[in-house]
């Protein structure tokens, strides 16, 4: 994956309590990223901006713990992916939690990249999604309100109509181009919200 520079929240950002760990994954995303690294709940949540895109989040740490912070990062309203990456073996309490992924360490390096690489594509996906049902929604709301000669010589309701197109074609591909179920459930994870 390549992120263009001037692209915003193109920002990983790496939370472990191991220094070395937090380094070691932080330069096998360097070529592809922008990646800050934390140590700890507080440190991860001083780091945090708009321009993280996503956030690795080791679940056992002092101070705050990573299900504290993950809760910090939505409750500040952050519209970022987080990747729970941690020795914590899941259970049914994760089902309630607000990440995107979950990796059990150890982690390898290309299993580390390909799922950050996921996650972010799924925020694209979302993004695109939340537009195309906003405008449908739209356009349902002028079809039953509005004659259909009045919208036909609307030039913003054309418009609205060449959007829509647009957008069908994107959800389209994007819907034959999610590989697993897992892919498919998360990127209409937050259309609802």
């Amino acid at each position: 994956m390549s992120i263009d520079a001037g692209t915003d929240a193109s920002v990983v950002l790496v939370v472990d309590d191991e220094p070395q760990l937090a380094e070691l994954f932080a330069a096998w995303l360097d070529d592809e990223w922008e990646v800050r690294t934390a140590h700890d709940g507080d440190e991860a949540l001083s780091a945090m901006d708009e321009d993280v895109a996503v956030v690795l989040l080791d679940r056992r740490m002092p101070g705050k713990s990573g299900d504290e912070v993950l809760d910090s990062i939505r409750e500040r309203g952050y519209d970022c992916r987080v990747i729970m990456v941690t020795a914590v073996d899941p259970d049914f309490d994760i089902i309630e939690m607000g990440f995107d992924d979950y990796l059990v360490k150890p982690v390898r390096n290309d299993e580390l990249a390909t799922t950050v690489e996921r996650v972010y594509r799924r925020q694209e996906y979302d993004e695109t999604m939340r537009e195309y049902y906003s405008l449908a929604s739209k356009r349902a709301v002028l079809e039953t309100e509005k004659p259909r000669s009045e919208l036909e010589r609307n030039e913003e309701f054309r418009q609205l109509e060449q959007r829509l197109t647009v957008l069908r074609k994107s959800v389209d591909e994007t819907i034959e181009g999610l590989r697993t179920h897992e892919d498919y459930a998360a990127a209409f994870r937050d259309i609802d919200s």
